[in-house]
């Protein structure tokens, strides 16, 4: 009787194991791309913020092109492994007093759907 208990009880280590073990794909780290972009510091964002405020406020945007001197962009993105989860994209455009004018925040959670 001790060995049949001894011999199930091996039994279902292994079985138990091998369940654990069927999906032996690696961790895979989550990647962080971008500007983190929190909502918190886009609620701060109103209209007339001079540029060094919005830089202190959210950091140096991703895209700052000489063509676009008025608009800054910042890019956000949340990876894991190939499949993208998140993304956030936020443009701000300036006045021609260098001025925050306007912004647009565009979010993508890409792992819902």
């Amino acid at each position: 009787m001790k060995q049949l208990t001894k011999a199930f009880f091996i039994t279902f280590l292994l079985v138990m194991g091998g369940f654990n073990c069927s999906s032996f794909s690696p961790y895979k780290v989550p990647v962080l791309q971008g500007n983190i972009i929190e909502d918190k510091d886009v609620g701060q964002l109103v209209s007339g913020l001079s540029k060094d405020q919005v830089l202190y406020l959210l950091g140096t945007p991703l895209l700052n092109s000489p063509i676009h001197q008025k608009r800054w962009d910042y890019f956000y993105s949340v990876k894991i492994g190939d499949m993208v989860v998140a993304e956030k994209k936020l443009s701000l455009i300036f006045n021609q007093d260098n001025r925050l004018d306007s912004w647009v925040l565009e979010e993508a959670n890409l792992a819902e759907g």
